[in-house]
């Protein structure tokens, strides 16, 4: 429900989609964010899908709009949901009412009862049992529940202890529901489903150090990073603001945040930069001097005079343009700032006070281009996974705007018509014993 886009593949203009996206560029630009690590045949798998699964949303009741103000960077590359993700979740949960699917709320799962098939020697799905006791027989099963980013003593064990003897993600807030706990993937787990990925990496981007513990969503994060300079609690920089399109970004910098001492960064822009990102729904400090800033950021002034100095020093300014990567950048400033770099010499300025927002986890079950749950290497015949359970399979670290959407709607098709298929085969195999 915290949602608000799709990337997809498209190769030629379409209605709320300028220009085109091909495979080969979306494939280039996850393998950018990945650093390498994702699976190629996953990932192209979810690429091609995404470039037929509008029609089929739209079926059921999903509705698009264009690209707005401070989204534009991602005219191209994703469509938008027309009343965001809520409205996408309502026109679901609409179309499945109206196919006579029954829909249990407050009946959370707890374990997934599993057994060997005697003639194949592969681990089938048999019964899901609930909290309250009931248990739930099935010919087949997609599992399609999260990840543990609300489990904050999985996360603590995770990231264990920095340098500092902090314990880092007590400091994390969860952008969405405090119901994703692993459940079900530590169940899996536990009963040798194979895995991929790592633990410590997530969908992870640097919010307002205001937003609340679960459920701030979307509007909790900042968007002009590119735009200033990010300190830490020292007032020292620590990466390059301007490496590449905000929209390829973003979720790199609750990570670096969370690497930083006391888990907090400060997005520091000035008057320029106005009217140039997305308003944040927190405002920031706001001061007519530099000094004043950073007393309201509760940094050291003479640390942060300097920091500022030194970057507004190294700037070379040509021909400023944030929907480009531009020729603004700085010379002997270590971390560089590649692109957009304008010194930040324009009163008022503002002061955006950041931390860790934990999206989705990346560690998850390992399937293949079916979804099927594998055990030692081996496909079960009627468990499928799909969504952030089993994302990490195409995401290793890194993100893009949209990506995730695209690998639910994706592999939860593909769940989808595989369950069904083997539910069918399975009851055509009942039959054929009985006989």
């Amino acid at each position: 429900m915290h949602t608000r886009n799709l990337r997809c593949m498209h190769d030629a203009p379409q209605d709320v989609l300028t220009d085109a996206y091909p495979e080969e560029e979306f494939w280039q630009d996850l393998l950018k964010v990945t650093g390498g690590q994702t699976t190629e045949h996953m990932a192209r798998r979810a690429i091609r899908e995404s470039s037929i699964c509008r029609d089929w949303m739209r079926k059921h009741g999903v509705r698009f709009q264009p690209s707005l103000s401070g989204t534009l960077h991602l005219s191209r590359t994703n469509a938008f949901f027309m009343g965001g993700g809520k409205a996408l979740v309502n026109a679901y949960y609409l179309s499945a009412e109206k196919l006579g699917l029954e829909i249990r709320y407050n009946a959370p799962v707890e374990r997934i009862e599993l057994s060997i098939r005697m003639n194949s020697g592969r681990t089938e799905f048999v019964a899901a049992h609930l909290k309250s006791g009931e248990r739930i027989e099935a010919k087949s099963c997609v599992l399609a529940c999260g990840g543990f980013e609300s489990n904050r003593d999985w996360l603590r064990e995770a990231w264990g202890q920095n340098a500092l003897g902090e314990w880092p993600t007590d400091n994390f807030a969860i952008r969405g529901t405090r119901f994703n706990m692993g459940v079900l993937l530590k169940d899996l787990m536990a009963q040798g489903a194979d895995l991929i990925g790592d633990p410590t990496q997530a969908h992870m981007v640097a919010i307002d150090a205001r937003a609340p513990l679960y459920d701030g969503g979307i509007c909790t994060r900042v968007d002009c990073v590119s735009l200033g300079i990010m300190v830490n609690r020292n007032a020292q920089r620590f990466y390059d603001e301007g490496e590449d399109f905000w929209p390829k970004r973003y979720a790199i910098w609750g990570r670096l945040v969370a690497q930083q001492p006391g888990q907090v960064g400060h997005c520091i822009i000035d008057a320029k930069a106005v009217g140039r990102f997305m308003p944040p729904v927190f405002k920031g400090a706001k001061a007519d001097t530099l000094e004043e800033l950073a007393r309201q950021l509760g940094l050291s002034e003479a640390e942060f005079l300097k920091t500022v100095h030194d970057y507004n020093a190294a700037c070379r300014v040509g021909t400023f343009d944030h929907s480009v990567l531009d020729d603004c950048h700085t010379e002997n400033l270590t971390p560089a700032k590649t692109h957009w770099a304008l010194p930040i010499d324009t009163a008022p300025f503002y002061g955006y006070t950041l931390k860790p927002g934990v999206t989705f986890t990346y560690l998850g079950l390992e399937v293949d281009e079916t979804t099927a749950v594998r055990f030692g290497g081996t496909e079960s015949p009627n468990l499928f996974a799909a969504g952030e359970i089993m994302a990490g399979n195409v995401l290793g670290k890194g993100y893009t705007a949209g990506v995730g959407m695209t690998i639910g709607t994706a592999f939860g098709r593909i769940a989808g018509v595989e369950a069904a298929r083997s539910a069918i085969e399975y009851g055509a195999s009942l039959e054929g014993s009985a006989a």
